[in-house]
Order: C-alpha cells, then sequence, then structure tokens
C-alpha cells in the first residue's frame, strides 16, 4: 500500500531546476491549508467543477482547512469536461478583482487545466487568455497554482501542459510551458472511490496513452525510460480494471492516480521527442463535439492509429509487444506478433466498456466529419505532425477512416 508521503517532482515551475511537490496518502487535503501557506498564498481562488465535490464533502474540507489558517478564499465552479475559455475568462477577472494571488485546483485534469489557464490571465492583465492560450502573446508571469486530484487521468497534476477549449471558434488548443507547472499536488486515492466506472476508464486510457504516445517518438538508446514506460502501461492496464470492477480498492487507486502522475511529467519520454499526434486527433473531435470524453476519444482511434503506424518502425513495435503485453515477435518476420498485441489492447479496452471504433464511441460523429476533423488536425494540409513516421492530411485523413 502507499502510504502518506512527500515526493518532490524532477519538473520545474517556472525554471527547469524548480520542482512540483507532491503529497500523497489518505487525508492529506486535510493539510491543504498549511501546504498554501508554505507558498506564501494570501487570497486563493477555490476552483473546481460540477457537485461531486460538493456533495462528498470534499470542498468543505479543503474550506475549513484554509478557514483554520486564515487564508481568505473566493470560489468558482461549473468547470466541464473539455474546459471552455469562456469560464476562464470568468475567471480571470475574477481573480484580479479580487486580488487572488493563489489557485487552488480541487478536480480532475479538465479543473486543472482552467486553473492553470486563470493563473496566466490574471498574472497578465489586458491581454485575453486565448492569445496566450494559441501562443498569439508570450508571456513569463503566472499566479502560483496548486491542487487536490479527484480523478487519475489527464496527469495535469505534474505535466507543463494546458488545454482549453474555445466553442465559438470549434478550436480545443494545448499550451506547453514551465508557467503551466503546479507548486505542489495532494493526491489521496480514497477521493477516487466514487469516481464512475466509465470515467475511471476512460482514466486508464489517457494515463497509458500519455505513455505509450511518447514511447513511440523518436529516440535512440533509451532503455532506462522505456523500461519505466513500459512498468507504467502495464501496472496501469492491471489497475484500470480492478479499479472499474472494485472502486473501493485503494491500492489499484493508489497505483492509478501514481500512474497518471509518471505518465504525463516526462519521466517516461526522456531521450525521446515529446509530440503525441494521437492526441492532436482527439483534440479536434472533442472541439467539434464537447460532449466527447477524452480517454474515450483515444480508445477509439488507437486501434487505428497503431494498425497505420506499426509498419514503419517494427523493431520498436516488436519490443512494445513483448515487454507490455507478452507475446513473442519472430525477429524476421514480427508483423503476426504485433498484430496479436494490438488485438489484445483493444480488447482490454472493450473490456473496460471503451470504444474502439469512432461509431462506437459517439452517434454524433457522422461520416462527413472526417474530412472536416482531417483538414483541422493538417491545418488544411499545412501542417504534419511528426513522428517515425510523421502524418501528413493524407495519412491523418486514412486513419481517421479506418478508425470510423
Amino acid at each position: 500500500m502507499l502510504t502518506s508521503h512527500i515526493l518532490e517532482g524532477f519538473a520545474g515551475r517556472y525554471t527547469r531546476h524548480q520542482i512540483i511537490r507532491l503529497h500523497f496518502g489518505k487525508d492529506e487535503e486535510l493539510n491543504v491549508g498549511k501546504y498554501l501557506k508554505e507558498f506564501g498564498a494570501t487570497k486563493v481562488l477555490l476552483h473546481y467543477g460540477g457537485h461531486s465535490a460538493e456533495k462528498s464533502g470534499l470542498l468543505d474540507k479543503v474550506r475549513k482547512a484554509m478557514k483554520d489558517e486564515n487564508i481568505p478564499f473566493v470560489e468558482l465552479g461549473g468547470v466541464r469536461a473539455n474546459p471552455s475559455i469562456e469560464l476562464v475568462r470568468k475567471g480571470v477577472k475574477l481573480a484580479i478583482d479580487e486580488n487572488v494571488d493563489f489557485v487552488l485546483a480541487v478536480g480532475g485534469g479538465s479543473v486543472m487545466d482552467s486553473s492553470k489557464a486563470i493563473s496566466h490571465g490574471a498574472a497578465n492583465p489586458g491581454v485575453d487568455e486565448w492569445d496566450i492560450q494559441t501562443k498569439k502573446v508570450p508571456f513569463t508571469k503566472s499566479l502560483k497554482k496548486g491542487c487536490i486530484l479527484t480523478l487519475a487521468a489527464a496527469g495535469s497534476e505534474m505535466s507543463d501542459s494546458c488545454v482549453i477549449s474555445n466553442d465559438e471558434v470549434h478550436a480545443k488548443k494545448g499550451i506547453n510551458c514551465p508557467q503551466n507547472r503546479m507548486c505542489f499536488a495532494i493526491e489521496d486515492p480514497c477521493l477516487t472511490f466514487s469516481v464512475p466506472k466509465y470515467q475511471t476508464a476512460c482514466g486508464a486510457v489517457d494515463i497509458s496513452m500519455h505513455t505509450i504516445e511518447r514511447y513511440f517518438n523518436v529516440g535512440d538508446h533509451t532503455d532506462l525510460p522505456d523500461a519505466i514506460a513500459e512498468a507504467v502501461i502495464r501496472e496501469n492496464n492491471k489497475a484500470g480494471k480492478i479499479c472499474c470492477d472494485d472502486p473501493n480498492n485503494y491500492e489499484a487507486r493508489a497505483t492509478m492516480m501514481w500512474a497518471s502522475s509518471l505518465a504525463h511529467n516526462d519521466l517516461t519520454g526522456l531521450g525521446r521527442g515529446k509530440f503525441l499526434q494521437l492526441h492532436q486527433f482527439e483534440h479536434v473531435m472533442s472541439a467539434v463535439y464537447p460532449s466527447i470524453t477524452h480517454g474515450a476519444g483515444l480508445a477509439a482511434l488507437w486501434p487505428s492509429w497503431a494498425r497505420y503506424n506499426m509498419k514503419y518502425n517494427k523493431k520498436r513495435w516488436a519490443k512494445y509487444a513483448e515487454n507490455v503485453w507478452g507475446v513473442k515477435c519472430d525477429p524476421a518476420d514480427p508483423d503476426e506478433g504485433i498484430n496479436k498485441a494490438i488485438d489484445m489492447q483493444e480488447n482490454y479496452y472493450r473490456s473496460i466498456g471503451m470504444p474502439v471504433t469512432l461509431r462506437e464511441l459517439s452517434d454524433e460523429i457522422k461520416e462527413s466529419d472526417i474530412e472536416k476533423f482531417a483538414d483541422m488536425v493538417s491545418e488544411n494540409g499545412n501542417r504534419v505532425l511528426p513522428g517515425p513516421k510523421p502524418l501528413d492530411r493524407d495519412d491523418i485523413l486514412a486513419i481517421f477512416k479506418m478508425a470510423y
């Protein structure tokens, strides 16, 4: 069992040399007031999603912890899946008007990303956050931020990523920068016991995909990070299935939560490129149809992406097949073993209730959308996605067609 302890992540908050402090274990959320004080918070914006954090009593615990440390705070709820720039702008105005100097996210990846975007906008008055998010305006300042994780999935608690949706222009844009790092993350596996099976399964997919996509990026001589990545994928798959069947299993929930942080703090991709091709595919789908859950979208796309890409780096795919799925591949002709491993991962997704085609993913997606998706990902043919097989518009279109 993982017990309460402090871990300090290697990834930087404002520079590459600063750290993220991770407080892991049961009831760690009760200490949030103390941790806020350690980072000099004088007024906090408490940011969260819907009703679950309120109904569970978590928000009352957080409020009490801040009051006990005499830290004033204001609140903003309502974060949805695929967080919106509209709510971010509301949060920026509130933070500026209330002289907030710390943003505390209580929730999953959507709440954390919304908090990151608010922190950037509040520290740069007069600049629209969408211009920051789309990299039109460079910035170096951001408010301090921290989080209490309630969903093991996005890894935003340890990543330098922030993804925000703009419904007005049907766009979903991500930005990676040191200013996205949290000061601290609080992870109590018990807070994920109430996560529904579907959301748990979506989280399991997202965790693995952060690692898988790094694993198949360009790079050489990466045996140690490869071994870490393979272990994260294997153990997360195992824990994800247990959590779907036994939601109050502490050990499995703890494994998923820790895997979430390891999968997206850049550790598993050391020595390799960071670009995540498949995430670009999913982002355009959920930008057009915000009801699509990110992890489910990735699951629906992955089998087609894998089968399309496997022929371009068979040696690495054979290594993945053997070390993740236990499938031995013939070095002279590894196709049969690789395809068997892809089938096993596809069947795993089915076993936890995840879609493996776009038709299964959503009734909203029509065949006529496929060309539009390909245009969006490729920026009308002007963008090629880097990777072992760089994907141009024709490649992107072919994968979407396979997935449909």
